[in-house]
């Protein structure tokens, strides 16, 4: 076993050599395929829907849904101190988005929901205020505030305009 010819080594680097072409040649043609099959799945040969079923779907894509039946209602400006120290004021306006069939309602119950904004907002912290994040929270909590001053269903949201702090 120690004495090995040198046709026995050739013979066993020749079929190492052999041993490696099938792995070459599956790679290769794997690949082959995989970028033949993505190309045809691709460009739509293989499996691409029906031309009538996108004519329709392109067609439905193009109409608009209509508006929802919506109002808005406008708020007065308000003017809120927040630390007499620092003399510190933040300038607020908003609109309510509301059904249409609500909008009287909505406007005679106004005085109610700038009374509670105005309390709300002055019991707010000036650390809060600044936070970045806090315009979204102060929103839902005003917004739900407001929705049970009106009433559920009446105030669908409430857009903020004018939110500085000076």
């Amino acid at each position: 076993m120690a004495d090995l010819t040198a046709e026995q080594v050739a013979d066993d680097a020749a079929t190492k050599k052999k041993s490696k072409l099938p792995l070459i040649i599956g790679l290769a043609g794997m690949l082959l395929f995989g970028g033949g099959s993505f190309y045809a799945l691709y460009s739509g040969m293989i499996l691409a829907p029906d031309p009538v079923e996108q004519t329709v779907d392109t067609a439905a894509e193009k109409t608009p849904e209509a508006l929802a039946d919506i109002a808005f209602v406008k708020l007065d400006p308000m003017v809120v101190s927040l630390e007499a120290s620092n003399a510190r004021h933040l300038r607020f306006s908003a609109e309510l988005e509301v059904p249409t069939a609500y909008q009287a309602d909505v406007e005679l119950l106004r005085p109610r929901v700038m009374d509670v904004l105005n309390g709300y907002l002055r019991a707010v912290s000036l650390e809060q205020l600044e936070n970045r994040s806090a315009l979204i929270r102060l929103r839902a909590q005003m917004l739900r505030r407001i929705q049970m001053v009106t009433g559920e269903g009446r105030v669908n949201d409430l857009l903020i305009i004018e939110f500085v702090l000076n």
